[in-house]
């Protein structure tokens, strides 16, 4: 079965979806990251252990694979854990079984460099007290005076001549003390310790079965990547393109009762539930020889789990390094829905060189949309991330605390849901007073193009679907925007350039509404007048 289930089963008629659904006391892993506890706790499971089978018996010692924040790869590391040791009666029932023959229980070295902080000390503290774990497991007694590196390279010589079987080292989220410590005073010592300790991995080869390595950004100049000259770089390889996250397929086959209870609690088709889902949390590709759609697994678990679509992404830090790696974000966020990078630079490149692109598609804010003659098309892969997004840098753009807009975004969002246009622009004059003008920033651009920035990204954050400078046959439309019943389109004037007048004419003269008269949405038209000095929104009229 791809999923581990208990026994007690029951069955719940769904009426308003005509069918009938044979589920259990079924329980989502929502933050679990134990295989074990999976398994004997009778949580859901997706089997991926035909993939995982495949990655550990591939016979090539040394692999690397880089997945975005929340996307499982510390239960796949646990996994192989749980292999590696012979942990047979976890396996029961899953793909594995039709796979393995032997079940070897070998030693297994595992690193959890999350839990090394981004300071010298305390990363040396962690390799310390986890030696120290180790070197009592096997007996050693190492010298006072001894080096992390000798230490590491003790435990794994012993390790292999105690049980004669060849080691598995396991070390999971490589990257995060350089992640955390990039741009501070203490990433080169970070970075000395790396090279240090991990130099012994290559040196020990006689003595690894199969070394395994994750993380989410590419630090090229460590001893991970610049000594281990053979390592393995997974992350692109097709069969290895859903080793994590959950797809399309996987949803359906897994979570039925799931998602028809969410079709339930919104008043959904079951159809509904899953394009919503789909828009929500899908869109995720990592290899150019096998697209297939990837779910984010801990947004979409959580969102089954809760039987509510929510903005998970947010909540899981995500945005956190955000400021690190990309300058100004607020103003180019627009350039990177599409965006385009070389095949090198994604595939080889380190991240404190490769540009924002490079660090926006390791952490999961872009992802795969095509592959042409050597060059990668990069995009958004779904609305929550979009969402996230937007909403991170809107303060930064209007020059506001978070919690000061919060309460004026949600009547804004709540306004253009009912089509409540007085309680819309109230809001949206709110959120945009004097910003032009103030922000600093925005100093290169004419007054137009700052209005329509900072209003794309309103809307964006909030929730909407925004299209800038729609083109269609009669012309360009300044702004569509969409809602779950309304579509607005809105074209803006300065006061100097003819203000709402003016815009009024043009959507009746190029019928800016026409194309979107076969939506079941009410389509509103929206002609917007804006204070040439930056002194936000003047009038507006629906036409």
């Amino acid at each position: 079965m791809a999923v581990w289930e208990n026994n007690r089963k029951f069955a719940i008629g769904k009426q308003r979806l005509g069918i009938m659904i044979e589920t259990n006391d079924r329980i989502l892993p929502v933050g679990i990251q134990s295989f074990e506890k999976i398994r004997k706790g009778g949580y859901l499971y997706v089997d991926k252990t035909d993939i995982i089978w495949q990655l550990a018996n591939r016979n090539k010692t040394y692999n690397y694979l880089s997945r975005p924040r929340r996307f499982g790869k510390s239960i796949l590391v646990d996994t192989l854990e749980a292999y590696f040791m012979g942990k047979k009666e976890l396996f029961e029932g899953l793909k594995i079984m039709q796979l393995e023959t032997e079940w070897v229980k070998r030693p297994v070295i595992r690193l959890d460099m999350s839990r090394a902080g981004a300071e010298q000390e305390t990363l040396r503290s962690y390799l310390d007290i986890t030696f120290d774990r180790l070197e009592e497991e096997y007996g050693i007694t190492s010298k006072p005076t001894a080096k992390l590196a000798d230490r590491f390279d003790a435990i794994i010589q012993t390790a292999y001549e105690q049980t004669g079987q060849q080691v598995a080292i396991l070390i999971d989220e490589y990257d995060s003390p350089l992640q955390h410590s990039w741009k501070t005073p203490q990433h080169e010592a970070c970075t000395s310790i790396y090279r240090e300790v991990f130099a012994i991995l290559k040196a020990d080869d006689k003595y690894e079965k199969f070394v395994f390595i994750t993380g989410i950004t590419k630090f090229t100049q460590i001893s991970l990547f610049s000594v281990l000259n053979n390592l393995s770089n997974i992350s692109f390889e097709p069969e290895y393109a859903a080793i994590c996250g959950i797809t399309k397929e996987e949803m359906l086959r897994d979570f039925k009762p799931e998602i028809s209870k969410l079709a339930e609690y919104e008043d959904w088709t079951y159809d509904e539930a899953v394009a919503q889902l789909t828009a929500y949390y899908d869109g995720y590709h990592f290899s150019r020889r096998n697209m297939v759609d990837i779910f984010n697994p801990f947004s979409l678990i959580n969102a089954l789990s809760d039987s509510d679509l929510k903005n998970y992404w947010a909540s899981s830090g995500a945005t956190s390094l955000l400021p690190k790696f990309v300058d100004d974000m607020e103003l180019k966020l627009g350039n990177f829905d599409p965006c385009t990078i070389l095949r090198q630079t994604i595939e080889t490149s380190d991240v404190t060189g490769g540009g924002a692109e490079l660090f926006l598609y390791q952490s999961g804010y872009l992802t795969i949309k095509d592959y042409q003659m050597g060059v990668y098309i990069l995009g958004f892969p779904n609305n929550e991330v979009r969402q996230a997004l937007y909403e991170t840098v809107l303060p930064a753009l209007t020059l506001r605390k978070t919690g000061d807009t919060q309460s004026t975004q949600s009547d804004l969002f709540l306004a253009l849901q009912l089509g409540n246009l007085p309680v819309a622009m109230k809001s949206l004059k709110a959120l945009i007073a004097d910003v032009p003008y103030s922000n600093k920033k925005l100093a290169s651009m004419d007054m137009e193009e700052r209005y329509r920035l900072i209003l794309s990204t309103i809307f964006n954050a909030i929730g909407c679907r925004v299209e800038v400078e729609k083109m269609i046959s009669t012309g360009r439309i300044d702004m569509v925007v969409e809602t779950t019943n309304f579509i607005y389109v809105l074209e803006l004037k300065l006061s100097n350039n003819g203000g709402v007048d003016a815009a009024s004419e043009q959507i009746k003269a190029k019928q800016y509404t026409e194309p979107f008269k076969a939506d079941k949405r009410k389509v509103i038209a929206l002609a917007i007048e804006l204070d040439d000095m930056g002194k936000g929104l003047v009038d507006w009229k629906e036409v």
